[in-house]
């Protein structure tokens, strides 16, 4: 992990609870009581759970809250050791270094606002429903999970000022109860725009609907947990080369961009590792990459100016890279 990422915060666990099973959310604070950055619907923030492992969390509280953040961690089972650490090791009185909220899954302005939720996806989705409610949009939240018992915020939600806004779905109910996609989005609405966070699988399923309803891609926004799983079996090296410099390196069918370039002093700053948080954006001056990032939308991987050296690698045999 890049040391260089900037995590220029320090905070305060004054909370934890079990939200769900296998949920727990942490409230933050700073530890002199001043305020936080301020944060907007869908932001999210890098937390450095322990050396060499940083991970992001969204924010899920009400965005115009200043004293505190709160974040919802989801214990995975598959787990690179982030969510383990956040369940076992973070308690209330530690201190935490983040870094300050950023938004790369931010709330357009729309007629209406159709917020799709998948497990854990609810945390800035959550934050959205505050936000909307605030602001008295119209909108509805379909909040799909495997069974009551792992549905976070279900009491918050209920106590909620827009509370009949927000349609359960849960895997082990009733069939009448579960999410109907293809009836849900069968009549793309022009005004309207749909954001789905949650597993890749579900988010999939969500936009294979809306594309064959005949959804504008620009109407349909997304936010990744976890990169997708790249068949890496035709791997094959390439080169990249700094602009600035004229240094060229190779790269190995078995390393990244990333690490290549670390190994030789020159840091990117980096943190999710997988192609889904942008941090790690890089220009690409000559060459043509092989994009497997989840972040970029198709218009910008078509462009081919900028890619995620983290996870993505070359199609052609240089790539030039503005560094």
């Amino acid at each position: 992990m890049s040391s260089s990422v900037p995590l220029s915060l320090i905070v305060e666990v004054k909370a934890r609870h079990d939200e769900a099973r296998d949920i727990v959310t942490f409230e933050l604070a700073d530890p002199h009581g001043r305020p936080l950055p301020a944060f907007s619907a869908g932001a999210h923030i890098d937390v450095r759970v322990k050396e060499g492992i940083i991970r992001q969390y969204s924010l899920c509280n009400h965005p115009e809250e200043s004293d505190r953040y709160l974040i919802g961690v989801l214990r995975d089972p598959t787990s690179r050791g982030g969510s383990i650490a956040m369940h076992e090791e973070i308690q209330v009185g530690d201190l935490v270094q983040i870094s300050a909220p950023k938004n790369h899954f931010a709330l357009k302005p729309a007629g209406r606002t159709l917020l799709l939720a998948g497990g854990i996806g609810i945390t800035p989705l959550l934050c959205m429903a505050e936000r909307l409610a605030h602001t008295q949009a119209e909108f509805e939240l379909h909040y799909c999970t495997r069974s009551p018992e792992r549905t976070a915020f279900r009491q918050r939600i209920a106590a909620s000022g827009f509370a009949e806004r927000v349609h359960f779905h849960f895997d082990d109910g009733e069939p009448d109860q579960r999410l109907d996609l293809e009836a849900l989005v069968a009549t793309p609405d022009p005004d309207a725009r749909v954001y789905v966070c949650g597993p890749t699988g579900f988010i999939e399923a969500v936009l294979t609907a809306c594309k064959a309803a005949g959804w504008p891609s620009e109407r349909l926004h997304t936010e990744y947990f976890a990169g997708a799983v790249a068949d890496t079996a035709d791997d094959d090296s390439f080169e990249v080369r700094i602009a600035s410099s004229g240094a060229s390196f190779a790269v190995p069918a078995d390393k990244t961009v990333h690490q290549v370039l670390a190994e030789n002093g020159i840091e990117i700053m980096v943190s999710c590792e997988q192609g889904v948080c942008g941090t790690c954006l890089t220009r690409v001056l000559e060459g043509e990459p092989d994009h497997r990032d989840l972040y970029l939308d198709d218009d910008e991987h078509a462009a081919n100016d900028q890619f995620t050296p983290c996870c993505s690698r070359a199609k052609s045999q240089v790539l030039v890279l503005d560094l």
